[in-house]
């Protein structure tokens, strides 16, 4: 097997991130050679997927292999958080379900469609180096076989998208300016039982998110029969227990034992797999785009799995990184344009979710607390009357994030551009500057400033587009 000599646009990883961005850049029309070091399916954690996931599947032409899979229609979520309960129903929004699936087939299926609309596909391919030019600009990169034979070369490429995952091969490797978030240096420990119940009282296929005094548990149910049951525990915590009870396994269940939500469905079930782990899995990368190059998913950034905003995040950024790029390669904006757009609008999505997420774990806050907060991070405004309560529904679903990028923008945020800084949205920056130094700690990684005019459109085509016609690209755009 040997991979191409040279490509448009290269795609490190191959997960839902990779094969997203893949897909979205060759139904463009654009040469795109994607290489994935493990050969699929591949165990993955993260098996539960918001309502967002639909709108990605549509935008790709792979809802109807996502639907006929017969993965767990996903119709809302749980919480018995703190003092308080409450079930989330996706009923009422525009995508009114999401997925609970097995990783190693879902992204299989991704993967074998980016491959079916035109991607050229290499599994078992690792990328060793990259090569840059004087501009700091990624140019080639040298790739090897996994396994027998290594058999390796070289590939020269117009624009790279790092999708590579937690690795994070600019970001960790070569940028080296990779943050890890102080608050959720988190344990998180899991399994697969069968003969678990589901939750009669919550909507059908609901995720169950319980917590406990130093922690929290989750509950996914699958489509082949078990339940992937998970303890997420600070890793300070977690080392103290490991010596309390000496075994992971004694530490997992007595973490059940603790929460009644989940020990109540898998106290007729029988544990069926060994347990795994994973810690510091919650980080940001200083820039999440760079000189030809856009860092998707994982392989930027990654949240706490409280709200199941994995797969999410890595298909929203592809949407971004897609997005801004054609426009770019079409030149209809600036390199510059297309990296602010995306840092901002990335770098946005994640803090939103981050705040959120910091809020929940202190769990005397109450839910009126989180309600009020996702409030105040979103922009839009809900028919319902329940506003508070709909606003945490449309973040917490992902749909939030692909309002703000698919919508033109509001006239009071085009005015913006002409007038000045408008009182709410001077408000909205100062809240949103504060929540970031909050739970990040970081002064040094303020949000790039990207023209607030553009925004994310998919018809005629995908790319982006100018919110007003005194917002047009400059005549001096980039050639390329």
């Amino acid at each position: 097997m040997e991979v191409n000599d040279s490509t448009q646009v290269l795609v490190i990883g191959g997960g839902p991130a990779g094969s997203t961005v893949a897909t979205l850049l060759a139904r463009e029309g654009l040469d795109v050679t994607l290489v994935e070091r493990a050969i699929f399916p591949r165990f993955h954690v993260g098996e539960s997927l918001l309502p967002s996931c639909l709108e990605i599947c549509d935008l790709i032409g792979a809802r109807e292999k996502v639907e006929a899979h017969g993965f767990v229609r996903k119709h809302g979520g749980f919480f018995s958080w703190g003092r308080e309960s409450w079930d989330l129903n996706f009923q009422n929004l525009p995508y009114p379900y999401g997925f609970q699936v097995l990783r190693s087939e879902f992204d299989q299926l991704l993967l074998e469609h980016a491959k079916s609309e035109g991607v050229h596909v290499f599994e078992g391919v690792e990328i060793h180096d990259l090569s840059f030019d004087d501009n700091e600009r990624p140019r080639r990169a040298t790739w090897k076989q996994v396994g027998a034979g290594r058999v390796g070369g070289e590939i020269a490429f117009d624009y790279l998208m790092d999708a590579s995952g937690r690795d994070g091969l600019i970001a960790s490797r070569y940028r080296k300016n990779r943050r890890y978030h102080d608050a959720f240096q988190n344990v998180a420990l899991w399994g697969y039982w069968t003969g678990a119940t589901e939750m009669a009282f919550a909507p059908p296929g609901a995720i169950a998110n319980g917590s406990i005094d130093d922690g929290w548990l989750w509950g996914i149910p699958l489509h082949d029969g078990t339940m992937s049951v998970g303890v997420v525990l600070h890793k300070t915590t977690f080392k103290e227990k490991r010596r309390q009870f000496g075994s992971l396994d004694e530490l997992y269940r007595a973490a059940i034992d603790d929460c009644p939500l989940i020990k109540g469905l898998v106290e007729s079930g029988q544990l069926v797999s060994r347990l795994r782990m994973e810690q510091d899995y919650s980080y940001l990368a200083e820039t999440l785009a760079g000189p030809g190059y856009f860092q998707v998913g994982d392989a930027a950034c990654f949240i706490d799995p409280l709200l199941s905003t994995g797969v999410h995040l890595a298909t929203h950024a592809a949407v971004l990184a897609a997005a801004s790029l054609v426009s770019l390669m079409r030149g209809e904006v600036t390199e510059e344009q297309a990296r602010g757009f995306y840092e901002q609008s990335y770098r946005q999505a994640y803090l939103r979710l981050a705040v959120i997420v910091s809020g929940m774990y202190q769990l005397y806050d109450g839910k009126k607390t989180y309600f009020w907060t996702a409030q105040q991070l979103t922009q839009h405004d809900y028919d319902d009357g329940d506003a508070v309560n709909q606003a945490f529904l449309y973040v917490v679903s992902g749909l939030e994030d692909r309002q703000n990028s698919a919508r033109a923008l509001r006239e009071a945020e085009v005015a913006l551009v002409a007038s000045g800084v408008a009182e709410e949205e001077a408000q909205r920056t100062l809240f949103l500057h504060q929540a970031y130094h909050k739970v990040f700690f970081l002064s040094s990684l303020a949000p790039r400033e990207a023209d607030p005019g553009l925004y994310v459109t998919t018809t005629p085509r995908l790319g982006l587009a100018w919110a007003a016609p005194t917002l047009q690209a400059s005549e001096e755009t980039a050639e390329v």
